[in-house]
């Protein structure tokens, strides 16, 4: 039997803090991997999103003590496919992370940091990490400073996509949608909601949601969270 989230959960972060620290600490992601027995970054300059979210994820099941097919069970993912990104050899699409983060009862960023950022009150631009779905081309940039009490983030998501994601994946954080340019059709649970630029949805009981374009441009939208 898998410990409970919030004990693993305190676990997971004084491991991270161990093996995935800011540069100061002289340690990156890639001792994380070294551990795990996953590839380091190629570039020595640039974290890999794919290795890194694979030693994150590892990092997080084994914590609470759960088996591949365990993780498996709790997030409807396949433990197939949980193998593979595990040992960085599948790029996991947004819905798929969203999935094991709502297994998990984390916030997607936390799988998605590729490393532990600096302790600062300003997130200049050009330190934002962002990261893409390799199946749709969805973007998703993290605005806010490390730990900020609401957490900002950024999408771009492309014409026509649609990202689906589980109740779960909501059900330990409030959410609301800022549209900054475009449209937007949210689905939550059965009801719909179309956003036009300007427009902001705040989400209400945890439901499986769906973000879809349905226009010719991108759409950008900004998703403000923070913990239940």
């Amino acid at each position: 039997m898998g410990i409970s989230t919030t004990y693993a959960g305190k676990i997971v972060r004084n491991r991270v803090r161990n093996v995935v620290t800011n540069e100061a600490g002289n340690r990156t992601i890639d001792d994380a991997k070294d551990g795990l027995g996953l590839p380091a970054a190629q570039d020595a300059g640039v974290d890999d999103p794919v290795a890194a979210i694979a030693a994150r994820v590892k990092i997080e099941r084994e914590a609470r003590n759960w088996s591949l097919s365990e993780l498996s069970e709790r997030s409807g993912v396949s433990k197939a496919m949980i193998s593979k990104v595990e040992r960085a050899e599948a790029s996991p699409t947004a819905t798929v992370l969203g999935r094991l983060s709502g297994a998990f009862g984390l916030p997607l960023s936390v799988l998605l940091a590729l490393s532990e950022r600096e302790e600062r009150r300003v997130a200049r631009e050009s330190d934002q990490p962002v990261w893409s779905d390799p199946e749709t081309g969805y973007t998703r940039r993290a605005i806010s400073p490390p730990h900020a009490p609401v957490e900002l983030i950024e999408v771009v998501l492309p014409a026509g996509v649609k990202v689906p994601y589980p109740a779960s994946a909501f059900a330990f954080q409030h959410q609301q949608i800022w549209v900054v340019d475009g449209g937007l059709e949210f689905f939550e649970g059965a009801q719909r909601h179309a956003l036009k630029t300007g427009d902001c949805l705040l989400l209400g009981t945890p439901q499986d949601c769906v973000f879809f374009n349905p226009g010719e441009e991108p759409v950008r939208y900004v998703v403000a969270l923070t913990r239940r």
